[in-house]
């Protein structure tokens, strides 16, 4: 079995109208650990088949990506059981302390309810990326341990 990479990438974001949703353009490229789960799978496997120094445009559909969107999890909660008294259409709360736990974004408010969305933000979009593989190496022992048992 061949050893995992570690893979350093810049990428943009784009939703299929065209609008920048997020860069890494002006940062450091982002890292991450191949076969790891650190990034969806849809953008994953052709970085993999890339090598450093290339540039290619990436669409991944919503099912490689977060997901579509499922209606039943969109659901109303009464406000009392919300972790604050001052909440806003937009606001987001994660719904467990594990970092691992849903988060779920206010979408409405009516009266004493408060409508939920636990789905990803992005979740039923087609997901459009520009992105540039920086460099691959050989994942070390310790990058590895840090997927295995992480903090």
């Amino acid at each position: 079995m061949v050893a995992p990479r570690l893979l350093t990438f810049h990428y943009t974001l784009r939703d299929a109208g065209g609008r920048v949703l997020d860069t890494s353009r002006g940062g450091e490229p982002m890292p991450f650990l191949e076969g790891a789960g650190q990034i969806i799978e849809g953008l994953e496997e052709p970085l993999r088949a890339m090598t450093a120094g290339e540039t290619r445009t990436v669409v991944v559909p919503p099912e490689r990506a977060y997901g579509v969107r499922e209606a039943e999890l969109v659901q109303k909660v009464p406000k009392a059981r919300l972790p604050v008294d001052d909440i806003k259409v937009g606001d987001q709360f994660q719904t467990g302390p594990d970092r691992q736990a849903p988060v779920v974004t206010v979408v409405a408010i009516e009266g004493d309810e408060v409508m939920l969305d636990a789905n990803h933000p992005l979740a039923g979009q087609e997901l459009h990326f520009e992105v540039e593989l920086v460099a691959v190496r050989a994942a070390t022992p310790a990058e590895l341990q840090q997927v295995r048992n992480p903090t």
